[in-house]
Formats: C-alpha cells, structure tokens, sequence
C-alpha cells in the first residue's frame, strides 16, 4: 500500500503534526461536588459550554459517563467570514467529584484541525476547591505558528473556565447574576 492510499489522495503536501501540552488553573469558592456538577448536568453544561457564534445556530448534546460523549455545533461569523464549527469528545475516566479525563476533535468547515486529550483534576483548597485543566493537544492543520495555536487553545480554555464559574460560582461574578423578581 502506498501513502496515499492510507491517508486518503491529496493534493497538497500534509503538514507535520505539531504536538504541545499547557496547564491553566482556576479555583471556586464552591465545593468540588458543585464545579463536577457543572460539567456533569446537561442543563448546567449547557449555559457554559458553547461553540462560539449565535445561540440560534448551536447546537450541543450530552452524554457523561464513560464511553458517552459530548456534541457541538455552531456557525461562527466573523465580518463576511463564515465557518462552521465542530466538537466531538469522548470520555475515558470519569471519578465524581475528583477527575474528568476525555479526548475531543475539533472541526472547521470540515476539516479535523486539532485533537485533544483533557485532564481536569478537582483538589479542595481552603477556600473551596481548585480546578487544574491539563491539556495535550495535536494539531493536524495548524492555522500559523506553534504559538499562535497554543494561545488559540490556552484562550479559549479560559473562556470556558470563565463560563463555568459564572454558573457554578456565581457569587464572585455579582454583576452577571439574573435580577431579583419582584
């Protein structure tokens, strides 16, 4: 067999795999009980974790336990830019209220761009708890420089960090919080 039979036929030159790993850690005045819950309970989930580009074109689903695995799908417009974006990640170790360990692929307009392993690791501190987010990444179709890609991913796992706080923490983030009903 030759290589292109394997790889599929193509008519460019594929780029070599660029491989790179980072750590980001944030800690909640919650529980670790609470922070699991907020990846583990769909409704929870989905207030936090979203594909970038208007709620009216996301799409996301949700199976969390070992073996199951997560879905989304949005379409991110940038000027007169448009890309549609994929998620696809399984779970492979899952120990309530402590580790979340799965991979994920993630797609633009198709094409498989990156893929993930993810380790998120839930350790009490005297506060309440401390979240460590490891990550080791491949990616297939770099998009610039190694740097450029690794700060795309420390970015956006920021972001989504953010997100979980405001909704299992909600108390250190006072001016997002829903008004009181009267």
């Amino acid at each position: 067999m030759d290589a292109g039979h394997l790889t599929g036929a193509r008519e460019h030159p594929v780029p070599p795999a660029r491989h790179g790993s980072f750590s980001v850690g944030t800690d909640f005045t919650v529980s670790r009980a609470e922070v699991f819950r907020g990846f583990a309970e769909p409704s929870l989930r989905g207030r936090w974790f979203r594909l970038p580009g208007p709620l009216g074109t996301a799409a996301h689903e949700l199976d969390f336990r070992v073996g199951g695995g997560e879905n989304a799908r949005n379409v991110f417009v940038s000027g007169d830019t448009e890309e549609r974006l994929a998620y696809r990640s399984r779970f492979l170790d899952i120990v309530p209220d402590t580790r979340i360990v799965y991979v994920y692929e993630a797609e633009v307009d198709g094409t498989r761009r990156w893929i993930s392993l993810v380790t998120v690791e839930l350790s009490d501190v005297p506060a309440g708890s401390r979240l460590t987010w490891t990550e080791q990444y491949t990616w297939l179709v770099p998009t610039g420089d190694d740097a450029q890609d690794a700060a795309h991913l420390r970015g956006g796992t920021r972001l989504l960090l953010n997100g979980l706080s405001t909704v299992v923490n909600p108390d250190r983030h006072p001016g997002l919080r829903p008004a009181p009903r009267r």
